[in-house]
This record gives structure tokens, C-alpha cells and sequence, in this order.
């Protein structure tokens, strides 16, 4: 089963998924391994981990290999953030054929303008296309796409870019209208009270998505409450290793002893596991076995 017919179909049975943010394979197979439903590869995560700003820098190439390696790495779905689509209505004709192929479940696309700043920079630019340019794109997606259970999610930044709410559901309307499978609404207020009023007032029947990176506090039991089927942990996997290596280097650095550091380290034979090394290991030995079998080695 194709992961993106595992997603539509855990959209359906479940009340809610949880999403975790990777930025490499290791990452999204951590979130695989702790029971996630499905693996967000975001572009802040991804930029930053090549030291670059989330500002439309980085190529759909560079995305799209890192997001490959974590469909190769996991057997869960995988949501790829790609951010404005990286142009107008052709350029997401490609893109969603590349990432199709490369076996992701899903595409996040976004009403801003190219290139776009991450909508939680303080005193970024957020401004939108209008909504007929990117219902263009939708259309464009949609045509593209040749497997119906891949979802384009339609993220609209009307709520960040403070155009109000009336403004959010026009938006959200024309692009399930124009056929998105799901609506991502975005907030950067420190509660949810913006999302809840969003889905009070929203008539569509194509899933809500939710990124609670600003007002944590929610509940999950709140969520589901308020009609949203996806929330998606964006960015805590990048901010705990920042933290965690970060910490780690300042005390290595001062440090006589590398048994004097205090930060929690994983051991090596977690790393392993992880690697599946002891399978490399079972491998060589059938074929060793088999290969005595038919006589290459001797006894």
C-alpha cells in the first residue's frame, strides 16, 4: 500500500494525526519509531540545518533529496513543505510529479509571495498572492498529480499576514473549491482562539490542519473538539538538538574528560540500532552461509 492511501485512509479512521517535524532521515525515523502517524519535512528545519534562512533559498532539488532519503528511511507517510511551490503554475506541475514519484504521501503549498520569510519572523514580510494566483497553482497541482490519494494541502497565511478572518475563509473556500484535499490555517497568536474561531466559521468539508508551534498549551482533546484532523510539530525536534548539541559542545570544549560532560547522550548502541548494523550482520552471514552451501567456501 502506497504511504499516501495509508494517510487518507488514517484520516479517516483516526480522530486526529500527529505530525512530527524532521529535518534528515535520522530525525524522521526517531518520529517513525515513537509512533507517529505521519513525518513533516519542513523547510524551516531543513534550511536550517544548512545554515540558511527560511526564506525561499533553497532549491526544490535540495528539499526534495532531503525528503526522499526520509521516504526511504521510514514506511510511514511523508508531508513535504513546499513552501510557495517554488513559482507559479508550471513550476508546480513539476514539482508535483517529482515529489509524487519519490513516493511522498503529501505537498503543503502557501498563499505568499516568492520568495517568502518564515511567518513567525518578528517584523517579517508577509504578504500574499492574490487568491485567483494561487488557485492557478491548485489547479496546476491537481492536474499534475496522477495518483488521486496524493493530497495537496492548501496552507493560507491570511490570518499571519493580519488580513482577518473573513479574508481566511474566502481563501479557504476558493481552494477547496479549486480542489485542495486539506486546508492548513496558520496563526501566530500565543492561544488558539484565532484557529477555534477559524473552524467555527468554516462550511468546507476537507480536513483542517493545524501548526501549534505558538500557542502550545493546546490540548490535543481541544483540537479534535474544534474539527481539526491534523496538527503538525513543525520544529521542536530542530530546537531540542540545537540545544542538546550545542550544550554538548560547550561543555567538550572546557571539559578535561569526556566522561565529565553532563549531557545526555545517547549510547553507541542506540546509533546502532537505529543503523540496523546487526542486520548488515545477519545479511553477510546467510549469504556466507549460502554461498559455503553452493560450494564457494571452503568448510
Amino acid at each position: 500500500m502506497l504511504t499516501s492511501e495509508i494517510l487518507q485512509k488514517e484520516l479517516k479512521a483516526k480522530p486526529i494525526l500527529k505530525v512530527g517535524g524532521a529535518f534528515d532521515a535520522m530525525s524522521a525515523k526517531l518520529i517513525e519509531i515513537n509512533g507517529f502517524d505521519a513525518i513533516w519535512a519542513g523547510s524551516f528545519a531543513i534550511s536550517a540545518t544548512h545554515a540558511l534562512p527560511d526564506a525561499s533559498i533553497m532549491t526544490m532539488t535540495e528539499f526534495l533529496a532531503v525528503a526522499s532519503n526520509m521516504v526511504e528511511s521510514c514506511k510511514i507517510p511523508v508531508i513535504a513543505d513546499c513552501d510557495t511551490g517554488f513559482g507559479g503554475p508550471s513550476n508546480i506541475s513539476h514539482m508535483i510529479k517529482k515529489y509524487e514519484n519519490s513516493g511522498i504521501a503529501a505537498v503543503s503549498i502557501e498563499d505568499k509571495i516568492f520568495p517568502k520569510q518564515n511567518s513567525l519572523l518578528e517584523n517579517g514580510r508577509q504578504e500574499l498572492i492574490s487568491e485567483k494566483e494561487f488557485v492557478a497553482k491548485i489547479l496546476a497541482a491537481k492536474e499534475a498529480k496522477s495518483n488521486k490519494n496524493f493530497m495537496i494541502i492548501a496552507r493560507t497565511e491570511a490570518l499571519i499576514a493580519e488580513l482577518g478572518m473573513n479574508e481566511a475563509l474566502q481563501r479557504a473556500t476558493a481552494y477547496q473549491n479549486a480542489g485542495a484535499d486539506a486546508i492548513l490555517i496558520h496563526s501566530k497568536k500565543e492561544t488558539p482562539d484565532e484557529i477555534f474561531e477559524f473552524s467555527e466559521s468554516w462550511k468546507g468539508k476537507i480536513p483542517l490542519v493545524v501548526v501549534p508551534t505558538t500557542y502550545p498549551s493546546v490540548g490535543i482533546d481541544e483540537l479534535i473538539k474544534n474539527k481539526f484532523k491534523m496538527t503538525i510539530y513543525a520544529n521542536q525536534t530542530l530546537r531540542v538538538a540545537y540545544s542538546a548539541m550545542n550544550n554538548m559542545l560547550r561543555e567538550i570544549k572546557d571539559c578535561k574528560r569526556i566522561s565529565d560532560i553532563k549531557q545526555e547522550m545517547s549510547s553507541m548502541e542506540d546509533i546502532f540500532e537505529l543503523q540496523k548494523m546487526y542486520e548488515i550482520k545477519n545479511q553477510e552471514k546467510m549469504i556466507e552461509d549460502n554461498l559455503k552451501k553452493m560450494g564457494y567456501v571452503d568448510e
